[in-house]
């Protein structure tokens, strides 16, 4: 893989009350999403694309079939990139975790059989090991918010923080191999003794 283009799905059903979905296939696009996705199609129009990957989440799939349209591309589902698992707060309000999750550490286990962030993290980065030995030179991978946040800061070497930053919905993130290389090496280093840096 020569280039990665990294995208957060369009906004799904559970984005519309603020819903934990992470278990497939789980909640679908919304209208708006659906609008989104047609918007990512456009951005897309004029690059060659020899890879197209999506998790096992619907609302990734969906926004990835709108954004391909009729073009010919092979399709890959890889479920490295799926969603942190939620655990017990699986289909509760997402504010309920994010109260859980900022005040516990990187490696505590999420209620009701969930990963970590740390796990989570690993996980992540053998999805980028799997994609950097593909041959196809341009990868478009459709994910989800926390993983595309862990590898966008990965690939500046940054480790995660406990809040994480907000990523726009079917926007693509253009990284390099040897981007993509660093986030995967800072993640596995980050997993191996997790500790939170200072949000900014």
């Amino acid at each position: 893989m020569r280039t990665l283009l990294l995208v957060r799905h369009g906004h799904a059903c559970s984005n519309v009350d603020d819903v934990v979905s992470s278990r497939p296939p789980g909640a679908g696009l919304s209208q708006l999403g659906v609008e989104e996705a047609t918007g990512l199609s456009e951005a897309l129009a004029g690059v060659e694309i020899d890879l197209a990957v999506a998790t096992r989440l619907a609302r990734t799939q969906e926004t990835l079939a709108i954004a391909l349209g009729e073009r010919h591309v092979p399709r890959l589902v890889v479920p490295g990139l799926d969603e942190i698992d939620f655990g017990a707060y699986e289909g509760g309000p997402l504010e309920a975790y994010r109260s859980w999750a900022w005040t516990h550490e990187a490696d505590a286990p999420c209620p009701g059989g969930g990963e970590s962030r740390a796990q989570a993290a690993e996980r992540f980065a053998g999805a980028l090991d799997e994609l950097l030995e593909r041959p196809e030179e341009v990868v478009v991978a459709v994910s989800h918010a926390l993983p595309i946040r862990y590898v966008l800061d990965g690939s500046e070497g940054t480790f995660p923080a406990a809040q994480i930053g907000r990523i726009p919905h079917a926007t693509p993130f253009e990284l390099d191999a040897a981007a993509v290389r660093r986030a995967a090496e800072t993640l596995h280093g980050w997993a191996a003794a997790p500790r939170f840096r200072e949000a900014v």
